[in-house]
């Protein structure tokens, strides 16, 4: 297959890429290649390009600053999967987009399914809420919804997010400020990879999976399970979400089940195993940790 890759250079876009290059022909797009936000780029470059599918990897990511930029937010989360979505539509491409547990409120007590009430609390979760609407006008889409990303890809640049910062913390022997109250599924970016690949040789029925590793989690517990295979002793502070002044609401439960994702034949593995697998491509010392 001849695979488009939008956002290839980003965490979950790098390892899409080292993936899915092992089989099929992948054309790489950076933020530097293609703005996605641009309708007309968009439509030009994928007719130039051709592709049997688009994966979009781009996002707006930020959280709290979508509060003060929520057309950045729509833009980038809703606005540009609209016409990644018409481009497939031209093309007759399959569309695969990466959404986000953030569409939920978090007040379950049971993981979410794909078949729960969406119900976001924040900009944030609005604008990636619209974006699976618009992904879904594709002829053939994948919804994947993915939560607290860890990992990289070889050779790719170093980890953002919570996880990295936390387990840098750690290994600077910095003392970790970590959510005891706040329950999630992470997800390993290498597994999201090998599970994407699977989806688009697989034959599945098009649709919304939850794309994350199996069981769920504190923020607490994912750091002591980290601290445990890494033989850490951290210095840990838990803190509750009502102790943080946060600009953009979080679901406080917000894991997921993948069980409809183990439906079609694509088993996720837990994410202690995915860990202890991380941790092996990990250079321990701080500040460079990936």
């Amino acid at each position: 297959m001849r695979l488009a890759v939008v956002g290839s250079r980003g965490q979950l876009g790098a390892a899409v890429v080292h993936e899915c290059a092992r089989a099929h022909s992948v054309i790489a797009l950076t933020r530097q290649d293609l703005d996605v936000t641009d309708d007309r780029a968009v439509r030009t470059i994928m007719a130039r390009i051709k592709p049997d599918a688009i994966i979009n990897c781009v996002g707006f990511n930020d959280v709290d600053g979508s509060e003060d930029r929520p057309v950045q937010a729509l833009n980038g989360n809703a606005f540009a999967v609209r016409a990644l979505a018409q481009a497939a539509m031209d093309l007759d491409a399959t569309l695969v987009h990466y959404s986000t547990d953030f569409v939920f409120d978090g007040t379950k007590a049971t993981p979410y399914t794909e078949d729960d009430r969406p119900n976001p609390r924040s900009v944030y979760g609005i604008s990636k809420l619209l974006g699976e609407w618009f992904a879904a006008d594709a002829p053939r889409a994948f919804i994947l919804r993915v939560e607290s990303l860890f990992g990289r890809a070889p050779e790719a640049a170093p980890a953002k997010g919570s996880a990295a910062a936390l387990l840098n913390a750690m290994l600077g022997d910095q003392e970790v400020r970590v959510f005891v109250d706040r329950t999630i599924t992470p997800t390993y970016v290498i597994d999201a990879a090998h599970a994407t690949r699977q989806i688009l040789e697989g034959g599945i029925p098009p649709g919304l999976y939850h794309c994350v590793n199996s069981d769920q989690c504190t923020w607490l517990e994912f750091v002591e399970e980290l601290a445990h295979q890494l033989k850490l002793d951290p210095r840990l502070r838990p803190v509750r979400l009502a102790d943080i002044k946060l600009r953009a609401a979080r679901p406080r439960f917000c894991a997921l089940s993948n069980a409809r994702l183990g439906s079609v034949g694509i088993a996720m593995p837990s994410w202690r195993d995915a860990v202890a697998r991380y941790l092996q491509t990990v250079d321990r010392r701080p500040h460079t940790a990936g």
